[in-house]
């Protein structure tokens, strides 16, 4: 793929896969994606940010081509995501986060304020005490059947929710599903339980919400979650999906770079 470069880094979880882009002396910029994704969902955002930044895009603990995860926690891949920043010599970064990527960067700046200077959360998922209270439906949990029919329960459990004529980016999304087995369910899961409500305050440097307008899932707690930091400004895609980055990759680079830099 043009401009974008692969590799592993070593961490006491197991190898971590990751994928870059720009130079390696630019202002740096870690990327997390949603669960049950990978790097891929940054394909097209990758080297439209390496034009000005090193952009590196990592696969989190427990998906893609990473080690399986010890557990499935918002914790544990904040954990395992600043000790990789800690393996490729990353002394600040801009932490960038969407759907489940997002608590994944707000938890790791709150783990690591020295290095997270910066954090644009993208499509934050938002369960407050009271969220989490209550049961929680998990739309990736189409169990596994003998004759097949689970890929057209997961097909269609998503279909309504991306764009219409872009059944490729449909495509890139059930692949890394299967691929993460069991960790498609347990992501969702982990947002559910995390108490973002508690740690957003803990966050000291500047933030970025980012929404989707047509994302029914994270937009309407766009500004309820923005309201939880200290120091937090928000910014709409109108008309972004929940596939956002590859969706509206130019719209959602142009955001991260101009606030990164």
């Amino acid at each position: 793929m043009t401009g974008i470069r692969f590799a592993y880094a070593e961490t006491s979880r197991g190898q971590v896969h990751y994928a870059a882009s720009g130079a390696a002396d630019a202002p740096a910029v870690l990327l997390f994606h949603q669960c049950p994704r990978s790097w891929d969902e940054y394909r097209e955002v990758l080297p439209l940010l390496g034009r000005t930044h090193r952009a590196i895009a990592m696969d989190i603990i427990g998906y893609g081509h990473s080690a399986a995860a010890p557990d499935h926690s918002i914790e544990t891949y904040a954990d395992t995501a600043v000790e990789f920043a800690g393996v490729l010599g990353l002394d600040r970064v801009t932490a960038v986060g969407h759907h489940t990527g997002a608590l994944v960067a707000l938890e790791a700046a709150v783990r690591a304020p020295e290095l997270v200077s910066r954090l644009v959360l993208s499509s934050m998922p938002y369960y407050d005490a009271k969220a989490r209270s209550e049961p929680h439906t998990v739309i990736d949990d189409v169990g596994f059947s003998a004759d097949g029919s689970h890929l057209t329960r997961l097909w269609d459990a998503r279909r309504p929710y991306y764009p219409a004529d872009r059944p490729d980016l449909l495509t890139r999304f059930t692949r890394d599903a299967l691929a993460a087995g069991d960790g498609a369910v347990a992501g969702h899961r982990a947002c559910h339980r995390y108490p973002v409500e508690e740690r957003s305050p803990k966050v000291g440097c500047p933030v970025l919400c980012v929404g989707a307008s047509a994302d029914p899932f994270a937009f309407p707690s766009l500004t309820r979650a923005a309201a939880g930091f200290a120091d937090a400004r928000v910014a709409v895609i109108e008309g972004g999906t929940i596939p956002l980055m590859e969706h509206r990759p130019g719209e959602a680079a142009t955001l991260i770079a101009e606030f990164a830099s």
